[in-house]
Parts: structure tokens; sequence; C-alpha cells
């Protein structure tokens, strides 16, 4: 739905950099650090003769090399330069008839041969992961934080036969905190300062001006790559060198323990400042003193007396768990029974005996319902065990958990206990007097059904736009965090109630979601407001108050899903039943947008979990708030752990591992068109995941001069500037015909002048902040175009003079059908008005048709054979008659061409999380 300003503005700028020396570039490596480093040289002006990088895996081709081959850069993908130490000779040809003047290479893993490496003439120049010489070698970011070193850094330098020991051209250096891992010093500094570094090294070499600082061996090392045999922790030394050893191997290889005889691998290091909290001792080998499994982790203590927490641990198997659900887990989860409750566990056996009377004996081994009972049998045996045991909570839910009569007992005996208990959801919340309310805003990431920090302890601001303030530390999530989210959704969904549950039981607790939604609507909206900017009425009204009916509407699906049967062509005698079921997909992830965060939710979550699936949602980096308050309402609905994951954070980061996770089996996404594409390519590259996509529009309004004029001043306006004109539908260009153009704009700008601007919380604002600042830049930047390019600029165009980042809503006048702003979306208040000729129906629609997108579209006109005509010919999802903006949760929305594809609302939105099954039976 974003435009790039920063493309269109270089026609019009001339870059500090433009007259800068250049060079001629082969760039050799791989990754997403080789593609940025790659796309930033181009950016500075330098020309990329070649890109040399690694052969395509599992049919998914390097980052680096599918952003080369986008922009028509040669790409070469050789699996190795040399063999047995020798140069590959066509290898080294095809390298060197590119003509490169430099070699970068960014993080580069094959070994380069010498021949290659001066060949040209400035020769080459390579990325390190550490201040050289310290930590040569590959693992150099690991010994960093291996070895306890306080301070990390890159290097870059001029690259020699593999060793890590060529002159120096560049060095930048920052703090080790106590708890960063691997993947914190990387995404906090390592990746972008380094990409940078890259690119000031390469011009650096271009201006003549580039150092070469020999390398001192003092303090030089080499440490060989870990493996697994060797990665086991020293228990005997102090805490804070047990932390480093397990953080430094933290993903790869993993530092092991062993654990009542078994090998355990621990993941998740901090240091546990204070005391620990109470908890279960577990003997660990070798250490000092035993472990203690908490609600927070397992607690492991140093020769010093000082402590580390561990959040999770994984099991020779492949199998990982919290840490603090070890003594849950698997076998040593069974509970020894007393002496009463051996003799209540055989009063239950005979309710069994009593139910299942074609049994002969009721064993441990026998399954409920494989013995033939039925859901009346069900009611009647939650009923039965509960007059026998006065106060036990048990619903039949609990028996389709526990089939078999040993898991029933289980089950049963920890409910008697207290000890099967639901734990109490735990939100620490960021709180904010506003509004007349206390704002209770939950701010971590939502995992498995509760809020933590995210892996790697970073956090960023979430702004208000009404006066650039910080509203609060907001998690950001990390790769790692996304991997246990879609864990736990799988988990969710094969193993949980939730993928077992009765449909209607799920659409009472979908209700239920909805019910409390509407209990907190005030407070809701209150978020939105100081979150995205909306004014307080329409976050009441449209953001919350058609987020509470989408998940009513679709609650009241969850029922009604189903196949159908169909009659084929039958091979006599032989008789055959086909029929299809309708089968939820299993994991999804959703990708929202940040112009309506809670409605963008509902609308595609609602269907999402109405099919039965379980999900993984990204909120917008900018909007997380509303979207972390549905997680917490959520819970309280009673939906299981896993069922619903939020992890707020980067698009670039969170998104893409989205989109190429495995597990996933369905993306749907709402956002830029650009985005969109890259979505649907990971997507297809990873496992061919299922994707709905809602992008771009340039949605045309027709306003004939037989309209109803009132309504199309007052509709006209508000397809342009509801909620601030971030609004996917939004009318981008609006056709008037000439014999009432003038008045028609004379009208809109006269209600312009009474539009209030300000506070979105006051109740008579009519106009709010943009959602963010970068976003109010990029608007300004396209009403700059659109007055260099010879548009009329009647009204606005410029930023209020206040607080905060609002916009003037704006008209442009004689917009011709070549100029960007009649091409591009604005996705903010600025109107775009064209002429037509008066009588020029089809001229008039060929030039609302020319776009490539096709989201919306709307007429005015009081000829009701020409309203037909012209909605028939409109080349958009949705058209919308003599009315605008005007959708319902019954009614399927999505568009056309590079609008996207799939439908959210309505009863299509459900087929979007459904998969079919097709049956034949022979009888």
């Amino acid at each position: 739905m974003l435009w790039t300003a920063s493309q269109v503005l270089r026609k019009f700028s001339t870059s500090s950099n433009y007259y800068q020396n250049k060079l001629k570039l082969a760039i050799i490596g791989q990754s997403l650090f080789g593609q940025e480093v790659y796309s930033n040289l181009r950016k500075q002006g330098h020309k990329v003769v070649g890109v040399f990088t690694v052969p395509d895996k599992d049919g998914k081709a390097d980052p680096l090399a599918v952003a080369a081959e986008k922009d028509g850069t040669p790409v070469f993908k050789f699996p190795r330069w040399r063999v047995k130490g020798k140069p590959i000779p066509e290898v080294v040809e095809a390298y060197k008839a590119v003509g490169a003047e430099l070699n970068v290479m960014p993080f580069c893993s094959q070994f380069i041969p010498m021949n290659v490496i001066d060949d040209p003439k400035h020769g080459s120049i390579i990325y390190h992961p550490s201040i050289l010489p310290l930590h040569r070698g590959a693992s150099a970011i690991n010994w960093t934080l291996i070895h306890g070193d306080k301070k990390a850094g890159f290097s870059v330098f001029w690259a020699d036969d593999g060793l890590d020991t060529g002159p120096i051209l560049l060095q930048r250096e920052c703090a080790v905190e106590p708890n960063d891992t691997v993947d914190t010093l990387y995404n906090r500094f390592l990746f972008p300062e380094g990409i940078k570094a890259m690119v000031e090294s390469v011009q650096l070499i271009a201006d003549g001006k580039a150092p070469r600082i020999p390398q001192s061996e003092e303090g030089a090392t080499y440490e060989g790559i870990q493996k697994k045999s060797n990665a086991k922790v020293n228990m005997a030394q102090p805490a804070e060198a047990i932390h480093n050893w397990i953080r430094g191997h933290d993903k790869v290889p993993g530092a092991t323990t062993v654990i009542d005889g078994l090998t355990v691998t621990l993941y998740g290091s901090s240091m546990l400042g204070g005391s620990a909290p109470a908890g279960q001792p577990l003997e660990i080998e070798g250490a000092s003193q035993p472990g203690l499994v908490t609600k927070n982790g397992l607690v492991l203590y140093g020769t010093d007396g000082k402590a580390l927490l561990v959040k999770n641990l994984q099991f020779e198997d492949g199998k990982m768990i919290s840490a603090a659900k070890y003594f849950s887990s698997g076998e040593s989860s069974s509970v020894e029974l007393t002496d009463d409750e051996k003799k209540i566990a055989e009063e239950i056996r005979n309710i069994w005996k009593g139910i299942l009377s074609n049994v002969p004996a009721v064993e441990d081994t026998t399954d409920f319902f494989k013995s033939g009972a039925a859901s009346m049998d069900v009611v009647r045996l939650v009923e039965e065990v509960k007059q026998k045991c006065a106060g036990i909570q048990l619903q039949t839910e609990d028996v389709y958990m526990a089939t078999t009569f040993q898991d029933f007992i289980q089950m049963f005996v920890r409910r008697l206990r207290g000890e099967d208990q639901e734990e109490e959801l735990v939100v620490d919340y960021a709180t904010k007097e506003i509004n007349n309310m206390t704002l209770k805003m939950p701010y971590q990431c939502f995992i498995n059904g509760n809020f933590e920090d995210a892996e790697n302890g970073k956090v960023y601001d979430t702004i208000n736009p009404t006066d650039g303030s910080v509203i609060c530390k907001v998690a950001y999530a990390s790769v790692g965090d996304v991997d246990r989210a879609v864990a736990a959704a799988k988990e969710a969904f094969y193993e949980g109630p939730w993928g077992r549950m009765n449909p209607r039981d799920r659409g009472t607790m979908l209700f239920k979601l909805a019910d409390l939604m509407e209990e907190h609507e005030e407070e809701l909206a209150t978020i939105e407001s100081i979150d995205s900017g909306a004014v307080y009425t329409l976050a009441l009204k449209t953001h919350v108050g058609m987020s509470i009916q989408t998940f009513r509407y679709f609650a009241g699906w969850c029922d009604k899903i189903h196949g159908k049967t169909i009659p084929i062509n039958q091979a006599r005698p032989n008789r055959n039943l086909t029929f299809t079921k309708r089968e939820p997909i299993g994991v999804c992830a959703i990708i929202i947008p940040w112009n309506y965060p809670l409605m963008m939710l509902a609308w595609k979550s609602a269907a999402c979990l109405a099919a039965g699936n379980t999900l993984v949602l990204k909120p917008a980096q900018v909007t997380p708030l509303t979207a972390l308050k549905f997680a917490e309402l959520s819970a309280k609905a009673g939906i299981p752990k896993g069922v619903i994951n939020i992890l707020p954070g980067s698009g670039g980061m969170v998104g893409q591992r989205l989109s190429d996770h495995p597990d996933i089996r369905k993306l749907g996404f709402t956002g830029s068109t650009p985005i969109g594409k890259q979505i649907m390519k990971s997507c297809a590259l990873s496992n061919l995941k299922k994707v709905s996509l809602e992008l771009g529009g340039k949605s045309p309004l027709i306003i004939f001069s037989d309209c109803d004029m009132d309504k199309a001043v007052r509709m006209g306006m508000s397809s342009v500037y509801f909620n601030k004109g971030e609004n996917c539908i939004a009318a981008g260009r609006l056709f008037v015909e000439e014999s009432i153009h003038d008045e028609y704009i004379s009208r809109v700008v006269e209600e312009l002048k009474k539009m209030k601007i300000g506070d979105p919380l006051d109740r008579s604002t009519d106009h709010g902040p943009q959602n963010h600042k970068a976003h109010m830049v990029k608007l300004l930047e396209y009403c700059e175009v659109g007055l260099k390019e010879g548009a009329t600029l009647v009204y606005g165009g410029k930023q209020v003079d206040r607080p905060g980042f609002f916009m003037e809503p704006t008209v442009f006048t004689g917009v011709e059908d070549h100029m960007f702003i009649a091409k591009e979306e604005s996705f903010g208040p600025i109107m775009v008005v064209s002429k037509f000729k008066d009588g020029d129906v089809d001229g008039v629609l060929r030039r609302a048709n020319d776009t490539e997108y096709g989201l919306a579209s709307g007429v005015f006109t009081r000829d009701i054979n020409k309203a037909m005509y012209v909605s028939e010919r409109l080349d958009a999802g949705t058209v919308f008659v003599n009315t605008y903006n005007k959708t319902d949760v019954a009614s399927p929305f999505g568009g056309f061409k590079q609008s996207g594809f799939g439908k959210d609302l309505g009863e299509d939105a459900l087929l979007e999380y459904l998969k079919t099954k097709a049956i034949t039976v022979e009888y």
C-alpha cells in the first residue's frame, strides 16, 4: 500500500555522492548481508559487473543471487573455486571475463584462489566478524562470547588466502552486553554497521584513501568451528563462564550437559540477578550444587555461588521443552496414587464398567471411545464422577483429552490435587493515564499462552504520532522467537485440544472472545488512537467495532463448515460414495499493516480460527499494542495455549522467517505490492505454502454530472480522507465530469476548511495525525513530485505547524494520466482529481482501468443503467455505487491484478483457510 518516494525524487535531486569516484565491482559471497551490501553499493553509483555466489539450495536461490538476478546483474553460482588446492580454470576464466576493478567479499564462505583475489586493479576486500587479529576463523562471533570479551566488532581487511591475516582497511567495535547472544550481536551491530562499513570501504578505495594496516601477531587467536562432540559444558567453573559457554554455542552446535544420565542441550542462557524463585532440585553432572527447575526455567550454579538461568532444553531425540516444564514432561509426568486415591480410582473403574457394558473388563489401556462409547456416554461419565466426588471440576472435553482409563485417572488425580489447574496468566503491563482511564498494555511477545521477553532481550520504542512521544518499549522478536511460536502453534494444532474440539465449542470460545473485546472496547479504541493516530470515535466504531462484529460473524460459521456428496460414474456391480471434507490447513502465519491494526487482525484471524487453524501473527512494527491486548483477551476467553501467538518486531526478520518457515502451511498478508511479491516468492521456494495477499491500490472514483452533488461531495471526501487517507481502498484518483468539475472542487475545498485537525482523543476532531513520521515525510515528497510534474495544488500539501505527524488534507487538480501521482498510491489524505469530457463514459472507463491495481472503485450517478454499465466494466474487486467505504463482515473483500488475490470477510474468507479432501468409498 505504500509507495517509495525516494526512487522518484532521484529524478529531481542529485545525490551528494554523485560526482565521487566509482568502481566496477565483483561481489563474491552470499546471504542477506551480501544482498544488502550489493544493493547499497549500487545505490552509491558503483557498477556491479558480476555476482559470484553459491548454488541454489533445495531449489531456493541465495538472497544475493535473488537481488542480482532481479536487477539483471550477471550471476555466477560456483559450488567451488578450486579442487585439491588448485584453481578450476573455467571458473577463473568466467570470473576474469567480467573485468572487475575490485572484489568485494561480504561474509564469503568459499576459499577463493589468490589469482582471483589479486586479479583486479584494486585487489579484494573481505568482511570478518571480529576485531582482527583476535578470533581469526569461521567461529569468530561464537568465540567472542565464549571468551567473555567485553568488546566485539568487525574488520574489513584486504583479502589473503583465506587465513584472515591480510592488512586491515577499517574496523568498528561495540560493547558486549551481559546477555548478548550471536543473534543479538549480529542484529544490533555486526549486520547494520557491517553493511555501512563495507560501502564506506569501497568508497575509500575508489577515492584512493584506503589504508593497509599490517596485522600484528600479538593477541592473534584461532579457534576452530565447534562440534557437538566437544561442546559439553564444564560445570566446575564460575557461573559467568558457564553462561558464556552456553550463549557462545547457542543454536549451533548447542552446549550440552548430562541430566539423569541423558545428554541434554541447553539454550537461552542469561545471568540471574537477585535470588532464584522457588523450584525443584535437579542433579546436574559435574555441577557444584544441584540445579533448580523454577517457573522461569532451569537455574544453574557456578563454583562462585552465582547463578544463571536456562530457558530451553533439548533431548537426544530432538524434542525441545521449556526448562520450566522438565518435571512435567514425558514419563516423569505420571503421578503415584495414594491408597485413598486408589480406592477412588476403583470406584471410577466401576463407572466405566457400567457404561462400557460390552467390555469384559476395564483395563488401564481400555480406550473409552474405541470401546464403543458415544457423546451421551461422555456426559454420563462426567456427571457420575462429579456425583461421586463432590467439588471436582470436570468437563466433557477432559474425556476427549484422556481417552484411556489410565490417562483419565492420571488427569482426575491431578485435578483432585489441584495440580492440573491452568496457570494464571501473568502480564507485565505498561500503564498510562489517558482518556479518563488507566490503560493497561501488554508489551511482550505472546508465545504458547504466555507473555515473555524476546529471546534476545531486545526492545524498541512505539511512538504516539500525536506528539512523537514514546508510549512504551515493546519486545523486538527474533528468529528464535518465531521458531518457538511456530512450534507452539504446531503442537496446539496436532496435539492440543483445539484440533479435537467440537466446532460448536470452538465457536462458543470465539463468541466469548468477541464479548471480551466489547467489554474492553473503550480501552482498545484508546490504545488504537495513541498507537496509530486513529480518531477515537472512528476507532471505537470501525477499528474496534468492526473487529468485534467480525469475530461474532465467523464464530457463527464454526459449526457450518462442511463438504458435499458427489455423484460419480460407477463401475457396476460395485457402488461408490464420493464425498468431500473441508479441513483446516494447519499452522497459519498472518502479517498485518499499520493502518487498521486491530481490524486487519480480526479480518484474517477470525476466519483462520473459525476454520480450526492455529496462528502466528506479526503486527506492524509501528502499531503492535492492540494486537498484544487482543492476545491477553484471547487467553482470558479460554483459547488454548499455542493457538494464538503474537510477535511484534521487524517485517524483514519476523515476516521473512514466517514466509520461509517449513511448518507454516498458509500465509495471509496485507501490505505493499513489492513486499507481497517477495513474500509470495519466499512462500513458493520454502514449501509451496498457500498465500492470500491484499496489496496496494489506486482505486478510481468516477463522478458523473447527473450525480447527487451533496452526496458526491460528502462521500468523495470520505473516499479520500477517511482514516487520514491511510485506507487501502481509498479513492486514489477521482475522475470528475467536466461540466461539474469546478463546482465540485470548490465544494470540497469549502468543506476542508471546516475540518478540525487535532488530538485524535478529542471527540470533535475530524482528522488526526499520520501513523508515523517516515510516512508523513513520504507524503510531503509525494506532493513535491506532483507539483514538479505540473499538477495544480488547490489546497494543503504541507505539514501542520504543531507537534506530531499531522498532514494537511490536500487537493490536486489538473492531473494528467502520465503523472506519477496519477499512477502511484499516496496512502494519505491527498485527493488527486482529473477531468473527463461530458458524456465520455467509455473513455473514462479506459482511464480508470489503466492501472496495475484493482482493489476497489466507485461511481456516482443517478442513472441506474449507467451505474450498472460502469460497475460491470470497472476492473476491481469491489465497486461502490453512490457510496464509498461501505464494507461489511458478510461481504467478501479483496482485489484483482497487482492488488493481490484471495478474500477477507464473508464465506469466501473461510475458503482461504480450509483445504478440500475428496474421499471415495466402494461398497
